[in-house]
């Protein structure tokens, strides 16, 4: 391996009593795919963000190039050729994609600078995800989460008058689907042997095991493991991490014909005990579907719901408000004594559910955001499960979540299931697909066909997806 891109050497940060980095070594070479891995809380994302030069670390040493840097801040990682696409997305909302490239690159300035910002953008994301269908003045609030993790990613990648050194990649297909996913990682395979150093975070391990050189292993804000991707297999890797690999087992199609019918809505039909999954192309129709069964917009529905967002900063957390508020918001009505909030009731459901789901902080009246974004999810799974809600409507919920707190949610979506309860669940990731008891492809706005469980492969999904008549 060439030149180190950067090394990192005894690395600490700590957030008052919280201790997220713990004396981290880490180097990754010039045209290094490194692999980086670790459950929820591990010191990942801060990492990262010590790296992008959004954090000043409390002690360590922090080299690019061989040369020790003795000022780091983001405008130094910037000019030395570090980009960073974080897994809670950093463009502007308000801006359109090619203005969202100006912020990044300075040099594009004077009479001009936005045809050439058009350009830039244009060019890269044909490059990166051919058929995008994103247009450099479309506004970014407009676009769905998948087509804005798409911008975000192609603008890391546009080289204007600084290099291009080491790309940081948090958690980059958690809401591209199977296609779009391929693309990224058949370019950053490419990307990588012209010389660029990119670091991949991802808790889809079987993304990490087919791209990385190398993986590097997080565990309580320390690397644990290191060594040669070809070295891991997905249990050692699991095992490494501290997590028992456990062997996936399909759910069987279950007769639910004689349970009453819960949910009619646009074709789709869900009976009580039902987990039914929404498939397909990201940006089909399956939010929206999820959307009007929750408003109960041209759609029938028993009893209550409760919806887990999978863009979590938009459509999900309080962000002025506790973990506990967070968690306990969907259960106040069944917690009220004399017109009042039983506080206490309120704390207990918090710290029950904290333990439940496993959610890293020290005290659940911290403010949601001091959690990484997985934990921030698994307050969301936790304000849904603790509700009285009959549906749960799951929208591609399992956004950079950790692969063991993925297998106890799977685990406890099947037994809340057995109990009556009934799941709507969209998801990008064909695998989980394996724990529904059947499936609807959606293309262009609605669904185009129906798979029974043991039909849910995905051959089949892609297949319905592209398919004119697929029904």
């Amino acid at each position: 391996m060439a030149t180190d891109a950067i090394r990192l050497d005894g690395v600490e940060k700590s957030f008052g009593a919280v201790r997220a980095l713990a004396g981290v070594d880490l180097r990754v070479g010039t045209g290094e795919c490194l692999g980086l891995v670790g459950h929820n809380g591990a010191g990942k994302s801060t990492l990262m963000h010590v790296l992008s030069g959004n954090l000043t670390p409390s002690a360590g040493t922090l080299a690019v190039g061989g040369e020790t840097m003795q000022h780091w801040s983001a405008a130094a990682a910037q000019s030395r050729g570090i980009r960073c696409v974080f897994q809670e997305l950093s463009l502007c909302p308000n801006l359109t994609v090619a203005e969202n490239v100006r912020i990044m690159h300075r040099s594009l300035r004077g009479i001009g600078w936005k045809s050439r910002a058009r350009a830039l953008i244009r060019e890269k994301l044909d490059e990166i995800f051919p058929g995008h269908g994103i247009g450099p003045d479309d506004e970014i609030a407009d676009l769905s989460i998948g087509k804005r993790q798409m911008a975000e990613i192609a603008r890391a990648f546009t080289v204007t008058t600084d290099p291009l050194r080491l790309v940081i990649l948090d958690e980059p297909t958690s809401s591209l689907d199977a296609v779009t996913a391929e693309q990224l990682l058949a370019y950053v395979k490419a990307e990588s042997e012209r010389g660029t150093a990119i670091i991949l975070i991802s808790h889809l391990l079987g993304e990490i095991l087919s791209t990385a050189h190398r993986i590097v292993v997080m565990k309580d804000g320390r690397t644990v493991a290191e060594r040669k991707a070809s070295d891991f297999t997905r249990n050692s890797l699991v095992s490494a991490m501290g997590s028992e690999a456990r062997e996936h087992v399909r759910a069987e199609g279950r007769d639910t014909s004689r349970q009453p019918m819960i949910v009619r809505a646009g074709g789709l039909e869900v009976r009580s005990g039902e987990v039914v999954g929404l498939t397909g192309l990201a940006g089909h129709g399956q939010t929206r579907m999820l959307l009007d069964i929750f408003a109960r917009r041209g759609a029938e529905v028993t009893g209550g719901t409760a919806f887990i967002a999978g863009d979590r900063q938009s459509d999900g957390v309080f962000n002025l408000w506790s973990i506990g508020q967070n968690t306990t918001i969907r259960s106040l009505r069944a917690m009220r004594r004399l017109g009042l909030i039983d506080l206490k009731a309120e704390a207990t459901l918090a710290t029950a559910w904290q333990a439940r789901m496993s959610i890293r902080t020290p005290d659940m009246n911290n403010n949601i955001l001091t959690l990484s974004g997985g934990n921030q999810q698994k307050a969301l799974f936790a304000r849904a499960l603790a509700s009285d809600a009959a549906v749960i409507l799951m929208d591609d919920p399992m956004r950079g979540v950790d692969v063991g707190t993925k297998q106890e949610v799977y685990g406890m979506i099947r037994q809340q299931a057995d109990e009556g309860r009934s799941f709507i669940w969209y998801t990008t990731e064909i695998e989980e697909l394996s724990h529904c008891d059947r499936a609807y492809v959606f293309r262009n706005g609605g669904i185009v066909k129906g798979l029974a469980a043991d039909e849910l492969t995905e051959e089949k999904v892609l297949h319905a997806s592209f398919a004119e008549h697929a029904a």
